[in-house]
């Protein structure tokens, strides 16, 4: 119900209602939630009348509906913005003795900004600044929220000392400002012709590191372009982009209107070329128009058309720009790739050698142990077998014939000479026997 009245649709917010209360079986709905919606759309449809009698069987004597602090809150809204202060006054005390926390919650900060709003509407504004000191009483301790809202409706109505006694009071109490604080202030300090405090309050908000959005910035050059300060104006508009703002098309149009106005052709022709070349705004016809008439107005009809093609030519060149900058950046990630590449097979490369190393140094040192231990200083018969220890399979092995000729040694793995060293082994076994036999 609560969105349909800031769109304005009170017919939908009064049908909502009437569905919710079907829904629950038609009768009264003893939830105080909704009222507050169902007043507003009445007033907002001149239905007067049944927004009171609303209010009156909800809240009246004897009613069982049951309201907390947000529910009050929108009822007192509802009074406060349709000319219904002194209702809202009544209903305000009402919430004040009804408020005993923590057993019962009727009042909260909410409460108090609401009826300060209700005063301020009311043109009532020292009862609006009471009201808000009353806060701290009732343990509602104003937050950065609450000073812009009292700030915000004192500056609209031309009372700036109160809008900045207020503010120096959230320094005394330790309420930091926001960029809409300063923003409040900076319009309020426009709308009574203080434009260098206006300016000033804009400035301190940047040195303080607060970070002003475009239609921040908007704020403060539509204010300089009003006093005719274009320059200053342009300069707030320059320093977006190092600020890391972007310009909106509302930035742009006012200082180019600016320009019309006071005959500045030329930097309405640089304005309008930076619209054609911001992709994020539109140069609108209303723009165009207001433009072109003006250089017609005077003759300058050729600019027109040259506007446009230097814009097309600019546009060109930062498009090569940018080709160039991509061309670069992938050159640069291919080499760092081929970087990488090489490096990893370096790497690879050394941890072969050195692995290469390890084992011939631990073949070396299973060698001189051999030798060591063998009778005549080592045989080579043995490295076969410190090979196979190791894994290595196939390496050359020094060959050791026998006093007979035969071979007892060869290339480890080889199974035919193997074999073959077998059969020679067999042959001269069997001669051997035979000889035997003879004797």
């Amino acid at each position: 119900m609560g969105g349909f009245v800031r769109a304005n649709e009170p017919e939908k917010v009064i049908s909502l209602f009437e569905e919710l209360k079907e829904k629950l079986g038609g009768g009264m709905i003893y939830d105080g939630t909704p009222y507050g919606n169902l007043m507003k759309a009445y007033f907002m449809k001149g239905m007067e009348e049944e927004a009171m009698v609303c209010y009156s069987e909800v809240l009246g004597e004897g009613s069982k509906v049951r309201f907390g602090a947000v529910s009050y809150n929108s009822v007192l809204d509802a009074l406060g913005r349709h000319e219904k202060l002194d209702d809202a006054i009544k209903l305000f005390d009402r919430m004040i003795k009804e408020h005993d926390p923590p057993r019962r919650i009727a009042v909260n900060l909410g409460s108090f900004n609401v009826m300060v709003d209700a005063y301020c509407i009311a043109g009532r504004f020292n009862d609006a600044i009471k009201v808000f000191g009353e806060m701290g009483e009732r343990k509602c301790t104003p937050d950065t929220l609450s000073y812009n809202n009292l700030i915000d409706q004192l500056g609209k109505n031309q009372l700036v000392g109160q809008a900045e006694e207020l503010y120096k009071e959230m320094g005394e109490r330790g309420i930091n400002p926001d960029e809409y604080t300063y923003i409040l202030l900076a319009e309020a300090c426009f709308g009574v012709d203080r434009v260098d405090d206006a300016v000033g309050y804009f400035k301190k908000m940047v040195d303080l590191g607060l970070r002003p959005n475009a239609n921040a910035y908007n704020k403060v050059i539509g204010g300089l372009v009003d006093v005719g300060r274009l320059d200053e104006a342009q300069g707030f508009f320059d320093q977006m982009p190092e600020k890391e703002v972007k310009p909106n098309v509302a930035s742009y149009e006012l200082l180019l209107k600016a320009y019309v106005e006071a005959g500045r052709l030329d930097d309405a022709i640089k304005t309008a070329e930076g619209i054609l070349l911001d992709e994020s705004v539109a140069f609108s016809d209303e723009m165009k128009e207001l433009l072109e008439g003006a250089l017609r107005k005077v003759g300058r009809e050729e600019d027109i058309a040259k506007m446009y093609e230097d814009v097309e030519r600019e546009k060109a060149e930062r498009a090569a720009r940018a080709a160039e900058e991509k061309a670069r950046a992938e050159a640069l990630a291919r080499e760092e790739e081929e970087r990488k590449k090489a490096e990893a097979a370096a790497k690879e490369a050394a941890a072969a050698r050195a692995s290469q190393a390890a084992i011939e140094a631990v073949l070396g040192r299973r060698k001189e142990a051999a030798k060591e231990e063998s009778p005549d200083g080592g045989s080579n018969a043995d490295d076969g077998g410190i090979l196979k220890r190791l894994g290595i399979t196939n390496g050359p092995v020094e060959e050791k014939r026998a006093e007979n000729g035969n071979v007892v040694g060869a290339s480890v793995g080889d199974e035919s000479v193997k074999q073959d060293g077998e059969a020679k082994e067999g042959a001269g076994s069997g001669g051997a026997a035979d000889q035997a036999t003879a004797l």
